[in-house]
């Protein structure tokens, strides 16, 4: 369910990034203690500018950067490689935030903004992010701040190594010391809805990315199915209308690529057209619009040149994803071999 994983987390991060307007104007208030000359007109001016940096930040950036800088997010533990930690070395210069905002960082979920912010907007944002983070370190930008909403946050400090994964959550409970098994007590009953990705030391088996199947509505084992006609089948034998699209078919004197792309299919693809490209499995008739059965393309369509562009670029309006950044050329033209033979079986 990895996929899953990320789809959701992308999509997660379009809706920060799309947050509205008004969503940006919303910050914390200005502590005029926090400068020396905050009663000057000049010091009044900057700090204002450091606000709509932060309104800015904690409007576009927090959800992978944290309201700490530290990149220290659910999001972060999605994504790979995972956001910058601007507190981290090598220091940034506003140049550098500046570039990164414009242009994005290819290969990573940074994402130009340069359709959201115009150049004094980069800049301001720029600037927030080098004071605050490289030179202030300020704990005020912390998300458990009173600012945020979280008076005296530090009374939760005993959970604080299960949230940030010092202690393994599956750590031993008679390895602990008493203080420990408090913090971690603490840690389950008010943190885990949100720190819900904290260290484990052994997570146990990985999910296998493969769609349940279940029988016909009314269906219920040790009763007999019966057809559209009415003839009884037997219940054991008969398999769901949707399990039977979950076995591979078998081919034939497959070449070694159309293997290859055989094991990507049923890895990668057969999730929703099902194992036998139909798409009539339990998850591909459920989504909207439902999965397209392969086998029933126009001949156009399952042409290696349609089925390349497809699988390179995803299908517009539908559930397909693009697979460019996931699949190597190679693997793309292997899974495009075994469809030219799972879908011309005269071949």
């Amino acid at each position: 369910m990895w996929r899953l994983a990320r789809v959701l987390c992308a999509a997660l991060l379009v809706g920060s990034m799309a947050a509205p307007a008004g969503a940006l104007e919303a910050g914390t208030a200005v502590d005029p203690g926090d400068h020396d000359q905050a009663g000057a007109p000049e010091a009044r001016a900057a700090e204002a500018r450091h606000e709509r940096g932060r309104r800015l930040y904690d409007g576009l950036c927090y959800f992978c950067h944290g309201y700490a800088g530290d990149a220290r997010t659910l999001a972060a533990t999605l994504l790979n490689p995972p956001p910058r930690d601007f507190t981290a070395p090598p220091e940034l210069d506003a140049a550098r935030v500046i570039a990164a905002l414009r242009d994005g960082r290819p290969g990573s979920a940074m994402t130009s903004f340069g359709a959201r912010l115009d150049d004094e907007a980069m800049a301001v944002l720029a600037d927030y992010v080098v004071r605050e983070f490289v030179q202030r370190r300020a704990r005020r930008s912390r998300y458990h701040s009173v600012e945020n909403g979280w008076p005296d946050h530090d009374r939760h400090a005993a959970a604080y190594p299960f949230a940030d994964g010092r202690i393994g959550l599956d750590a031993p409970v008679e390895a602990l010391d008493a203080g420990q098994r408090a913090g971690r007590a603490l840690f389950l009953s008010a943190c885990i809805s949100c720190h819900d990705r904290s260290r484990q030391d052994d997570p146990g088996p990985a999910w296998q990315p493969r769609p349940l199947s279940y029988p016909r509505p009314g269906f219920e084992p040790g009763q007999h199915a019966v057809t559209a006609s009415g003839q009884p089948l037997d219940a054991v034998s008969t398999p769901s209308i949707y399990a039977r699209h979950d076995r591979a078919p078998v081919i034939p004197g497959l070449t070694r690529r159309e293997r290859e792309g055989e094991a990507l299919f049923q890895a990668n693809c057969a999730f929703c057209h099902g194992a036998d490209a139909t798409g009539r499995n339990w998850i591909g008739q459920f989504m909207e619009p439902p999965a397209r059965d392969l086998t029933a393309l126009s001949a156009a369509a399952k042409a290696p040149r349609h089925l390349r562009q497809v699988i390179r670029d995803g299908l517009v309006g539908t559930s397909m994803p693009a697979w460019r950044e996931v699949f190597t050329r190679a693997q793309v033209e292997a899974v495009v071999a075994y469809l030219g033979r799972r879908l011309n079986p005269a071949r």
